[in-house]
């Protein structure tokens, strides 16, 4: 009786590891997985996702080793993620082990490089089971839909590349100055000072503006000033008396040369020049000069300057030799505009001679239009006349950026780089290129060298869209109303900002009011929805097919 017993009970313990270990693995459940996102979501370049598996107890055969693959299937292809491998408790081997008693919870990652196809598809797991000798399949469950791909709306070709400036100005003010100099103590004007280098180019210069009307005299300015040694009060009167001399002088000369027009004639005096001598002395190479420069610190008295000075007489000789002489001086300055061309005069040489203008006049030219085919028209005419000056080709290879002809574009910004490598508004615009070509290390190369540049952050924030930093990606884009704007606030849940971004943009397009329609389908608001998407597929037909795939909007579909 008691070996019977004995007996059931040995083979009903057989007959429970036989359960445990032998028998076929029962298929997985759908409810056994959780994924999360659930859909699918596009991040940069990548769908990433985290699949939980719930593995019941009296479940996972303890001899049973499972790869598990995770496939994503999409209209008539499928692309599966690395698989990941699990074992029972028996199994030797370095995969997660599952226990047969308690069960488990797994996590399985998965990532697939995004295609457009993958909008609309299903993730599902596909098991191997390998027990033993045996092999077999296990039916595939699914544990997730995709894909939501709105961050694959971020657009590089609508970014405004960055034009090399003109550096024109309509009026530009030169001034040009001459010194006529005095002896020691005299105010008298010497023949000999009035016909030097420099009072010959004044006198030429107010010459050649009284015959141009290019040139136009604004003020006439005299300065006189005394050397700073003698006493205050006759250096006063002595510079004064040079002031007046030099005045009388220059209005009889401005009546002899029949300059009528000359603004304004002011004239001053300075008792006593310290500044201009402070400045001397620093730049000589007298010696002991530091001395002196001291005494300039200490002393602010002029009488009182003068006097410690003379007491270092070792240095007051070169002072006196050196420096004072060019301190004894009348400075005649002129302030004189050269008017440029005007803009109708620059428009007309534009369409019948542009050789006759210089780079900038050119360059400036192709900023009075909007019309890119006169802006190219332009930047021709500055790459044929001036092939050395690398904001033509920049600005070139931007219109063909702009018209979407990117090969031109290329190869003009590959000029023009040649001629300026360091060039900012170069290296933006071929990281632009490489951001439509998808090489997102050069890309991000090109946008360090443009560091600083206006206009920089849009191109950045399209950049942080393409790698999955949605954060940087607003920060970047700043106050910029455009669609990519709104992408990024769409994308960091700012769904107020983003509304408020698109009916700021300037010239709405079909994707304005698609991510529009997106922020309706994200609050819940079926007629902004609606409204938003029938915008769209009037203006871009084929946004009502994407929007028929598009996740977004499974709920109102």
């Amino acid at each position: 009786m008691k070996k019977s017993l004995f007996s059931a009970l040995a083979c009903g313990c057989a007959a429970v590891l036989l359960v445990g270990c032998n028998g076929k693995m029962k298929p997985f459940q759908a409810e056994y997985f959780s994924t999360n996102p659930n859909p699918l979501e596009l991040v940069g370049q990548n769908v990433p996702a985290t699949v939980t598996a719930n593995i019941p107890a009296k479940f996972f055969k303890k001899n049973a080793q499972v790869t598990v693959t995770p496939t994503l299937v999409y209209g008539s292809g499928e692309t599966t993620s690395t698989p990941f491998a699990l074992q029972g408790e028996n199994v030797r081997g370095n995969a997660y082990s599952v226990n047969y008693n308690n069960g488990g919870v797994v996590t399985i990652p998965v990532n697939y490089v995004y295609q457009p196809a993958m909008q609309k598809s299903e993730l599902y797991l596909d098991f191997n089971v390998t027990q033993g000798k045996k092999q077999y399949v296990l039916p595939r469950v699914k544990v997730a839909d995709g894909v939501i791909a709105t961050s694959d709306l971020a657009n590089a070709a609508t970014v405004n590349p960055a034009a090399a400036a003109d550096a024109f100005q309509q009026v530009i003010n030169e001034r040009y100055s001459a010194d006529i100099h005095f002896l020691i103590n005299q105010a008298v004007l010497r023949p000999t000072q009035l016909h030097t280098p420099q009072m010959v180019e004044f006198r030429n210069r107010l010459i050649a503006s009284r015959d141009a009307d290019s040139l136009v005299i604004r003020e006439i300015n005299i300065d006189s000033y005394a050397s700073p040694d003698g006493t205050y009060d006759f250096n006063a009167r002595l510079a004064e008396n040079r002031q007046n001399t030099t005045d009388a002088y220059l209005q009889d000369q401005l009546k002899k040369d029949k300059i009528t027009e000359f603004g304004e004639l002011t004239s001053q005096f300075t008792a006593e020049d310290w500044e201009g001598f402070q400045k001397l002395l620093a730049a000589s190479n007298i010696q002991d000069k530091e001395l002196i420069l001291n005494v300039l610190k200490m002393y602010k008295d002029p009488e009182e300057r003068e006097r410690e000075i003379r007491n270092l007489a070792t240095v007051f000789e070169a002072v006196a030799d050196d420096i004072l002489p060019q301190l004894r001086r009348s400075r005649l300055t002129a302030s004189i505009d050269v008017i440029g061309k005007t803009n109708e005069e620059i428009n007309a040489l534009i369409d019948s001679d542009p050789s006759k203008l210089s780079v900038e006049e050119l360059l400036y030219g192709a900023t009075l239009t909007d019309d890119l085919g006169r802006k190219q028209k332009i930047y021709e005419a500055v790459v044929k006349y001036f092939p050395n000056d690398y904001r033509g080709f920049n600005n070139l290879g931007m219109v063909k950026y702009v018209q979407g002809d990117y090969t031109a574009a290329t190869d003009n910004l590959a000029m023009a780089s040649q001629l300026s490598p360091a060039s900012k508004e170069v290296n933006m615009n071929l990281g632009l290129i490489s951001l439509l070509d998808k090489d997102y290390s050069d890309a991000s190369r090109c946008f360090s060298n443009a560091a600083g540049l206006d206009g920089l952050g849009d191109a950045l924030g399209v950049y942080y869209l393409n790698q999955g930093d949605y954060a940087a990606a607003v920060k970047s884009f700043g106050a910029s109303k455009t669609n990519n704007a709104a992408l990024a606030k769409i994308l960091t849940k700012d769904y107020a900002g983003a509304k408020s971004t698109l009916a700021a943009v300037a010239n709405p397009d079909a994707v304005t009011y698609y991510l529009t329609a997106i922020v309706g389908a994200r609050t819940n608001n079926a007629g902004m929805v609606k409204d938003n998407l029938a915008k769209a597929a009037k203006l871009d037909p084929a946004m009502a097919t994407r929007a028929a795939n598009d996740l977004e909007f499974a709920r109102f579909n």
